[in-house]
């Protein structure tokens, strides 16, 4: 099983032997937006929905005569909870990974020289998208106290210590994929560092201990989903951030390949094998695994990363916000109704753009209205904006030597045929959606089963994986072009928008 404690929502996921999936549960999850810029969650309401989710997909399970081998656990990367390890209780609403308050705060540590240091050493850059500015501010603004008891940890930490006991003997554990999204991680020494908790403020002894990602940490503490669940007692055998937990789930074994996974936001890995890259400009470097002891001779390696913040929130943001659909599903219907935008760009930097530009003061922009042009053709701008914006970061690794000929697809967008479509023309490359869309839930319970001998090797599970589609570039190179050149134009207008510091004073 995985538990897949996502931005959006909560869904526990159980496969068979042959990686399919066969049940799954799901619970939303509640958005929190107290002033311009900030975003929160309830990590209550998180635990809730995990334990709701897998008391629903196991009841069906135990029904049927099926017996769980392990649990997987996978989650939105960035976000940071922190909690008090003696009483179980949350000190403070988690900071969701789109809150931008601590932009202020980056642009202070960028001006005093210390860009270079964070660079080297974590392969990400000074934003505040990271979780180590999060957890200065709950420090300071936020004012939890930096006590004995105070856990400051990542989703997957907190799902884990709560499954696994809690505050009754609890694993305190996270894993490479998720400290390496924390500013805090040395990503070639594999190790929290000193210098760089010093730096942001963070005592390094709130922090959980790393694990392997494939690997058993505990067992489903007696008592935590229900005195008399089916559960008790099952492994807890993998940690894992969502989109290494996808890179992962398409089988991205071998360096090289790639994936994106069009979700809140859409997030673009490439395995860079198991050695530390250089540095790319616009890009992110993170630790993708730790198989550990089922790894075999290179069981670590590192993922090179473009992350794009907003998409499938530009959808909801067309259903909520401007009513224009009344579902997501409407999007591609109404989109394919005409041939093109006609010169409309959609930026969707509602919360500051990410790969590779890395503005958080960007804000989202229309461009090129003009009479005549209406629903359809914002709707398909929306569409576009998405292919666009995966063009960017695939040009970024290129540039930086990559070789990314094929792009293996997933997530909620990937549905749509049109997107693909032009995913295809824009990258110049083959574009493969998945035989499942829910990647991220399948890595994580492959990994789970990787860990407790369901599958013997990445080769076994590299067989599993199936194509339900694949698109190839049909439009020329030269309107490609053109249509890039245009989206550029507009992300130029939507760049350095917001006034430095207003997230920070709201």
């Amino acid at each position: 099983m995985a538990v897949d404690a996502g931005t959006t929502g909560v869904r526990a996921l159980a496969v068979d032997h042959g990686a399919n999936v066969v049940d799954v549960s799901y619970r939303e999850l509640s958005q929190y937006f107290p002033r311009p810029g900030w975003v929160e969650h309830d990590p209550a309401e998180i635990w809730q929905h995990v334990a709701a989710t897998l008391a629903d997909v196991v009841q069906r399970q135990d029904t049927a005569g099926r017996r769980i081998a392990g649990i997987g656990i996978t989650n939105q990367r960035e976000t940071v909870v922190a909690w008090d390890r003696r009483t179980g209780l949350p000190r403070y609403r988690a900071l969701v990974w789109q809150d931008r308050r601590t932009a202020a705060v980056c642009d202070r540590l960028r001006a005093d020289g210390h860009e270079e240091l964070v660079r080297r050493r974590t392969g990400l850059v000074l934003d505040p998208y990271f979780s180590a500015t999060k957890m200065a501010w709950l420090l300071s603004e936020g004012g939890v106290a930096p006590d004995d008891d105070l856990v400051l940890g990542t989703v997957d930490a907190w799902v884990a210590w709560n499954l696994t006991g809690g505050p009754d003997g609890g694993a305190l554990v996270t894993d490479p994929s998720n400290a390496s999204r924390t500013l805090l991680y040395d990503i070639a020494a594999t190790r929290w560092d000193d210098e760089l908790c010093r730096l942001f403020g963070v005592p390094p002894g709130s922090l959980p201990d790393v694990v392997p990602t494939c690997g058993r940490v505990g067992t489903v503490h007696d008592g935590v989903l229900g005195d008399s669940s089916p559960l008790t007692g099952t492994p807890v055998s993998a940690l894992a951030g969502d989109q290494q937990s996808a890179l992962f789930g398409q089988a991205c074994f071998e360096p090289g390949m790639a994936k994106a996974t069009y979700g809140t936001g859409t997030f673009v890995l490439l395995n860079a094998g198991a050695t530390v890259p250089e540095p790319a400009e616009g890009l992110l470097t993170s630790v993708a695994w730790d198989l550990g002891s089922h790894g075999g001779a290179k069981p670590l390696a590192y993922a090179v990363e473009g992350a794009v913040f907003v998409t499938g929130a530009a959808v909801q943001w067309l259903r909520d916000g401007l009513g224009i659909i009344p579902e997501a599903a409407a999007l591609e219907p109404l989109a394919s109704s005409v041939a093109d935008s006609e010169g409309v760009h959609l930026v969707p930097a509602f919360t500051g753009l990410g790969s590779p530009w890395w503005d958080p003061y960007a804000r989202g922009t229309v461009t090129g209205l003009s009479r005549g042009l209406g629903r359809a053709h914002l709707a398909r701008a929306v569409v576009e904006s998405m292919a666009f914006e995966v063009r960017d970061v695939v040009d970024a690794m290129r540039r930086s030597g990559a070789g990314v000929d094929a792009l293996r697809v997933d997530g909620g967008a990937s549905v749509m045929d049109l997107l693909l479509q032009l995913q295809a023309d824009q990258t110049r490359m083959a574009v493969c959606r998945s035989a499942s869309a829910e990647a991220t839930a399948v890595g994580a319970a492959t990994l789970a089963g990787l860990a407790e001998g369901v599958w013997g090797s990445l080769e076994d599970l590299g067989a599993l994986w199936r194509a339900e589609a694949e698109f190839g570039p049909r439009a020329s190179a030269v309107a490609a072009d053109r249509a890039h050149d245009g989206w550029l134009a507009a992300v130029d207008r939507a760049r350095r928008w917001a006034v430095p510091g207003a997230e920070e004073t709201g």
